[in-house]
């Protein structure tokens, strides 16, 4: 038997797809009934046989024998057709649109042409390259902008700031921090000096979208040219570039500082732009921001700064290292040309005014080093005791204060802390030369403190670098006679009870005692005996004995064993709470036994300075401070202020005032008939001397100046002086005290 393949092939599949009449098409599964009744499908097969002959026997091996009649059981339900796809939609398109689509591409080599022209395209291939080109950057632009965002938080060199310490006249004295930025408000800046900026750096500021096409270019073009990118930015893209992002010289960030910058322009007004800028912005010497560019150049506030001095700190912004005089000589050449460049600019803008210009003709030389990198020796001992302090008064956390930004106006005066640190350092090195072996440990502490509270000079020692230990703050070496005069105080202030059963008996400075050497401390029962089962008894210095002898002479003398008795009899007691109001501390004060009349408390030289202010303010006593004024980017901090209160009466301290200058007569008449009866003040020696003192009062200063020794390496246990106090004819600590006053009187 011969085999009929029909003309479109074998089936591959058990579907067939069956011509219906009109062109339509129906499919057919497996399991459908297929109906070969020509009478039923109208159609035979293409040899003209049935469908059984031409496909084999029969047309399916799953087909039944007879069709089932539609509606009887067993009848399948015949599929529909499919709904045209999405293919069939876009061949209509093609269809419609395919004629338009061949008749504008382009056709390359270009038909019709010969030779070179065969490559040149069409004004039509060209405008719709332009137009393309075109469409895809706006797109391109466009995207870029809606996803850019602008960061909630500013980089940590934009947010860092330090704080400024300035002397009592207002002029800096050092800085802490990482960072040399101190913010400040736009209205702080002069206009002047504002403008003075944008001539040199961006004169459209105020009306560009934020960046500028042309500088743009120039810097592409540059780049391209150079191998780096370079220029072209305005004030707002280099602010995104101070806060926002890294100086890193990538196209890519470029690109995204153009759009920040883009974004932020809509953002934040023009003024907090600049202000941002000017606030962040890298001015050299270390410094950040035009308020500390003021400083370190010209060692004053930007609010103090003209147009001359406005246009060199605008040179600085193209480069600190090419434009900062100080450096070599072609830095000043630079740095003239710029100024004068940026003064005409300001001119030709309408910023400043013929007149003006002409005024500044002169360079503004800087000054030759930041003033604020003074810092080591004694300026660091100042900072610490101010930073302590305006933490303290203005109530800011350290946390807070660690954050920067505040500028601390001390009462530190430059001129007496400089004498002061030149005496010092003359008795240092005096005694490194006579006893290099002891003098290896010894210290000077001293303190000079006005009756107002005010602290106006430390030393703390040699080197704050070296030795953090602050020998003017440090609590460690007992008065000794210098705590003489609170002894006094309290008894001329309660009076003295020589028996259990009687009240108090006033005293005065005529009232006499005793001042023998070694003479027994007695109470009302009888001798004061010690733990060890001995009589109590003071020693005078050379163990000599003065017979009865006054009180106020006595102070003036310094006889130890008139005062243990005088402060039994007022009741020690009472003499703490004297000390203690006049300005010590109680941490200080010595135990409650009779060597605290003695000087067995342990004041620092600052609280023995601020001490005997007490009795040169007639009675009234003020806490001692550092702290003037402090603010933040220039906004006062609410502080608390020291205010006097009474410590005693007036007449106390006037008879405690006059008896010291007594003692500054008696012991050096010379020096007291030059000073005019101004100056009062009082030695101090300790039994195992362990230090000497000098306290007097000066033109309502008094200073205090101790010489000690400690091993720091080993403990804070003082240790005897071994001459380094020198004597009662030449003492050191008065020598020192002495120099930093001078003139007295």
């Amino acid at each position: 038997m011969q085999l009929r393949v029909p003309e479109d092939g074998i089936p591959t599949t058990r579907a067939e797809k069956l011509q219906i009449p009109g062109g339509g098409r129906r499919e057919i599964s497996d399991d459908a009934d297929i109906p070969f009744n020509t009478e039923e499908t109208g159609r035979t097969s293409p040899t003209g046989d049935s469908p059984a002959d031409a496909f084999g026997s029969r047309a399916s091996p799953r087909s039944p024998a007879k069709a089932t009649a539609p509606g009887q059981p067993g009848a399948r339900r015949r599929r529909k057709a499919p709904k045209p796809a999405v293919g069939a939609a876009t061949t209509a398109v093609v269809a419609v649109l395919g004629p338009w689509l061949r008749r504008v591409r382009p056709h390359y080599p270009r038909p019709g042409r010969t030779g070179w022209k065969r490559w040149v395209p069409s004004w039509r291939q060209t405008g719709g390259a332009v137009l393309a080109s075109f469409g895809l950057s706006v797109l391109t632009l466009t995207v870029a902008y809606a996803v850019t965002d602008i960061p909630d938080d500013l980089n940590s060199y934009a947010t860092q700031q330090d704080t400024v310490y300035f002397w009592a006249d207002g002029t800096p004295m050092a800085r802490a921090g990482w960072v040399h930025r101190q913010e400040m408000e736009l209205d702080d800046v002069p206009e002047d000096v504002r403008w003075a900026v944008l001539a040199a750096e961006n004169e459209s500021f105020y009306s560009d979208p934020g960046i500028s096409a042309k500088g743009l270019t120039r810097a592409i073009l540059r780049t391209f040219g150079q191998g780096s990118t370079q220029g072209g930015s305005t004030i707002t893209q280099q602010y995104v570039k101070n806060v926002y992002l890294s100086h890193e010289q990538t196209y890519s960030r470029k690109f995204t500082e153009a759009m920040m910058a883009l974004k932020l322009d809509n953002k934040m007004s023009k003024d907090e732009i600049l202000e941002g800028y000017l606030n962040t912005s890298w001015f050299g010497r270390g410094t950040y921001g035009i308020q500390r560019a003021a400083q370190a150049y010209y060692g004053k506030d930007v609010s103090e700064l003209n147009a001359s001095e406005g246009a060199f700190l605008a040179a600085l912004l193209k480069g600190a290292g090419l434009y900062d005089p100080t450096l070599s000589a072609a830095n000043r050449t630079r740095a003239e040309e710029r100024w004068r460049w940026t003064l005409d600019r300001m001119v030709k803008i309408g910023k400043l005014s013929p007149e003006e210009r002409a005024g500044y003709r002169t360079f503004p030389k800087p000054l030759e080093s930041n003033p604020l990198y003074n810092t080591g020796e004694q300026s660091d001992y100042l900072v610490e005791l101010a930073t302590q302090h305006a933490k303290k008064t203005a109530h800011i956390s350290d946390k807070d204060f660690d954050r920067g930004g505040y500028q601390v106006y001390t009462t530190f005066d430059k001129k007496r802390m400089d004498q002061l640190t030149k005496a010092v350092g003359a008795a240092r090195d005096k005694a490194r030369k006579d006893e290099p072996g002891a003098a290896k440990h010894v210290h000077y502490g001293a303190a000079s403190v006005a009756v107002d509270g005010r602290i106006l000079a430390i030393h703390g020692g040699p080197d704050h670098r070296k030795q953090g230990y602050n020998e003017s703050n440090a609590t460690t070496v007992p008065a000794g006679s210098a705590f003489q005069p609170f002894v006094y105080a309290a008894a001329l202030e309660h009076g003295v009870r020589k028996s259990r059963d009687s009240g108090p008996v006033p005293v005065t400075g005529e009232s006499v005692y005793n001042g023998d050497d070694k003479v027994p401390v007695t109470t009302p029962e009888g001798p004061y005996w010690d733990r060890s089962g001995r009589k109590v008894a003071a020693k005078n210095d050379g163990g000599r004995s003065y017979g009865q002898i006054s009180l106020h002479r006595a102070l003036a003398s310094s006889v130890n064993t008139t005062f243990m008795q005088l402060g039994m009899d007022t009741g020690l007691d009472k003499v703490r709470a004297t000390a203690q109001a006049a300005g010590l501390l109680h941490s200080s004060l010595g135990a409650q036994v009779p060597a605290l009349t003695t000087g067995s408390s342990t004041p620092s030289a600052i609280r023995m300075a601020s001490g005997y202010t007490t009795f040169a303010a007639e009675g009234r006593h003020t806490e001692p401070y550092t702290i003037l004024k402090v603010t933040r980017n220039g906004h006062e901090v609410a502080m608390d202020t020291p205010v006097p209160r009474r410590a005693m009466d007036a007449d106390t301290a006037a008879e405690v005032q006059s008896a010291l200058t007594d003692a500054f007569r008696t012991a050096y008449p010379e020096t007291a008939a030059k000073a005019g009866g101004n100056v009062a003040g009082k030695r101090g020696t300790t039994e195992r001397d362990t230090a000497a003192w000098y306290v007097g009062t000066e033109k309502k200063v008094s200073t205090a100046v101790v010489v000690y020794r400690i091993d720091l390496a080993k403990s804070l246990e003082p240790l005897p002086l071994e001459g380094l106090g020198g004597t009662i004819a030449d003492s050191v600590p008065y020598s020192i005290w002495s120099e930093a006053l001078r003139p007295l009187g």
